[in-house]
């Protein structure tokens, strides 16, 4: 058993790499092989997202709090609320984060194959982003 205590894993910012805007991330557990997984809060500011990705094994995303958007490639975009769970399947490529005047933060679960968590792509653009109604 490993407890890990709140003040030894420092909130960081995430790669802008693969995020537009400020987004924060706070590490819960990422389990030792053979486990797999890892679980992660993410706090987007408002406007902040994701690149487009997928996970080959798939993710959970749990709302915390906020006002967030996701999106699935081809379909329009969603709106997200505290207490929404949304499963994403393997290789489904999308997006998620906060709206555009609103903070979000979600509980984010997913597993490695082959040590890969995620295939990112291209960045959202502000034209998709603005796409929701």
């Amino acid at each position: 058993m490993n407890i890990y205590t709140a003040n030894s894993r420092p909130t960081a910012a995430a790669n802008p790499e693969y995020f537009t805007g400020t987004v924060l991330m706070d590490p819960i557990v990422t389990a030792p092989e053979p486990a797999r997984v890892q679980v992660v809060r993410v706090s987007f500011l408002p406007g902040a997202r994701t690149a487009w990705h997928s996970h080959p094994l798939g993710q959970t995303l749990h709302v915390v709090s906020g006002v967030g958007r996701i999106q699935k490639s081809g379909e329009p975009i969603q709106e997200i609320l505290p207490g929404d769970t949304i499963w994403i399947a393997p290789g489904e490529k999308h997006w998620h984060g906060a709206a555009a005047q609103n903070a979000m933060s979600h509980i984010a679960i997913q597993e490695a194959l082959d040590g890969t968590y995620a295939d990112w792509m291209d960045k959202v653009t502000d034209e998709e982003y603005g796409q929701y109604n």
